[in-house]
Order: C-alpha cells, then sequence, then structure tokens
C-alpha cells in the first residue's frame, strides 16, 4: 500500500480545516488512516453523517494503490528489519540474529525467568546499534529500573545517562490506561523521535487482574486482541520491535511434561509473531525455547543473566 502522490485528509471532499482538525484530533491525520476506517468511526470521530464519511472513505481508497504486492516486493521490504542483539549468541542464533523489527516477540514464563532482564538488554542494545533510537517502556508492575540499565549499558560501552535520555517509560495503573499508551506512542514519532522498539511488561497483568470470572472472558480476549493489533499496526509502519512478556498457569488437566501455559490464549498466541518459553535452568542459567515461528524452526538456547546483561554459558 503507497501514496500515489503526497496528499493530506484535507484533499478529501467534504473535509475542511474544522472537520480535519477533529479527525486529526482523533488519530485519523492521514489519509491511509481514513481509508482502513469505518464509517461509523469517522462519524463518531467528525460529527458527519455516515454517508458523508463513506465518500471520504471511498476516496482515500481510490487516491492510494491499495493492491496487492509480489513475493519479490516483500522480500525487498524485508531487507530494512533490523535484528536487535541480546549478548548472547545462542540467543541471537536462535533467533536468527537476534530479536526482529515490524513484528511481535512474546516471551512467557514463571517469575524469575529472566523476561525483565531481556526487557532491559533491549532497551540498551538497539541504542548500541542506532545511535539516535528510542525505546519505549509500558511498565505494567512496576519492574523497570534505571540502576539495571546503567549497569547493561557500561557492558555495552555505552554512555548510561544518554541511554537513559533515549527510554521513555510509562506507568499503567489499569488495562485501560496501558492501551492508551500504546496507541499514544504514535505522538512521539509525530515529535521526531525514532521509535525502534516498544516493551510491554507484563501483557496482560491487568487484564488478568480486572478480567476474573469465565462470564468476562469474551469481553478480556477482544480487549486483549485489539491491544495488540494496534502494536502490530505501529510495528509494521514504523518497523520497530515490539517485546511483550506475559505470565502463565499451570493447566490443571497436564498429567504428563510440563504444565506451563501461557495467559491470553489463542488471541495472543496468533496475534505474537514470534513466541519465547523461557525458565529456569540448572546451576543458575536460564533455556530459552522458541516455540512458534513463520520461518524458523523450533529451538532451545542456554545462557545466564549476569551483570552486563546476558552471556553464553
Amino acid at each position: 500500500m503507497k501514496m500515489s502522490k503526497e496528499l493530506t485528509i484535507e484533499d478529501l471532499p467534504g473535509v475542511g480545516s474544522a472537520t480535519a482538525e477533529k479527525l486529526a484530533s482523533s488519530g485519523f491525520d492521514n489519509p491511509m488512516a481514513i481509508a482502513v476506517a469505518t464509517p461509523g468511526e469517522l462519524s463518531d470521530a467528525a460529527g458527519v453523517t455516515e454517508a458523508a464519511a463513506r465518500k471520504m472513505i471511498q476516496a482515500a481508497r481510490s487516491m492510494m494503490d491499495m493492491g496487492f504486492q509480489s513475493g519479490e516486493d516483500l522480500l525487498n521490504k524485508r531487507e530494512r528489519v533490523i535484528k536487535i542483539k541480546t549478548g548472547s549468541q545462542s540467543f541471537d542464533t536462535m533467533l536468527n540474529g537476534g530479536f526482529e523489527t515490524g513484528a511481535i516477540t512474546e516471551c512467557f514464563g514463571q517469575y524469575g525467568s529472566s523476561k525483565t532482564q531481556l526487557a532491559h538488554i533491549l532497551c540498551v542494545s538497539i541504542q548500541a546499534q542506532e545511535k539516535d533510537a528510542v525505546a519505549v517502556y509500558i511498565d505494567t508492575e512496576n519492574t523497570f529500573r534505571p540502576e539495571r540499565i546503567i549497569q547493561i549499558a557500561a557492558g555495552f560501552g555505552l554512555d548510561p545517562k544518554e541511554v537513559l535520555q533515549n527510554i521513555k517509560v510509562a506507568r499503567a495503573f489499569n488495562s485501560d490506561h496501558q492501551m492508551l499508551l500504546a496507541e499514544k506512542v504514535d505522538d512521539l514519532v509525530k515529535e521526531g523521535h525514532k521509535v525502534r522498539l516498544v516493551v510491554v511488561d507484563s501483557l496482560t497483568a491487568h487484564f488478568r487482574a480486572e478480567f476474573v470470572g469465565r462470564g468476562t472472558l469474551a469481553e478480556r480476549q477482544q480487549k486483549l486482541n485489539k491491544h495488540m493489533h494496534v502494536l502490530a499496526k505501529f510495528a509494521d509502519l514504523n518497523n520497530a520491535c515490539v517485546y511483550v512478556t506475559n505470565q502463565v498457569m499451570s493447566k490443571p488437566d497436564a498429567f504428563f511434561g510440563d504444565p506451563t501455559e501461557a495467559i491470553g490464549g489463542n488471541i495472543v498466541a496468533h496475534n505474537s509473531t514470534f513466541r519465547i518459553y523461557l525458565r529456569k535452568g540448572k546451576k543458575g542459567t536460564r533455556v530459552g525455547k522458541l516455540v512458534d515461528s513463520p520461518n524458523l524452526p523450533d529451538a532451545e538456547c542456554v545462557y545466564e543473566v549476569v551483570t552486563e546483561g546476558i552471556k553464553d554459558v
């Protein structure tokens, strides 16, 4: 999907400066956003009739080339993908070079399995690879520690003060606040920040606490689905890596094997491009297992957490 020429929403029929301002304040600030919106959404945002909203959508779609792309075009697009290193060669090899931009990577595991450690490491590592890169950390469990960033930055040979300045942290106090913060990341891009990494630690903590019982399951899954779609869209449009951590539970009906299962069910599983199961290993090590990927085989790696980040055993 690409623009045939540089167009603004004021080029659309029935959109004057006042309507454009209302649309922009609701997030519909470009023809692409309008082309993929529903008439109801535009009607509510701009205070126009649904018929007028349909005309805007049709005009936006006709202005843009929204057809199919060849596999070769997509291969060329994949060349801009950045692989964020972790510091552990075995972990990076398992992911064919590191955590991918343009995708959602989910890490799930019990407490102490190094999910949050990886989040801190990625915030520093992306800045080691791109000097002006910015990381966004949506903290739902009060787990972000600037002291840990200073330790890891020293391990990467970076200035800790500069590294901390390029990490934008927001504490989410409930699921609605968490979803709002994910939508607000776009504002940082508009302000000129090159956001290359978005961390949500953890993805499901608030949803798990607020939606209790089977009667609320459908509503919870619907909200989680919408939240992850916002993250996936941001990752694709801005070539950013989205790293989410997830809590786990024990399956009561599992009599054999590992009973650990990630929270969020199929909604989280299907929306995540890569899924990694983290667990504690022997003698203080950690084990990472790639359990789902569109292009990589299942694999395992062993590493240990140290002051400078993580390293191979």
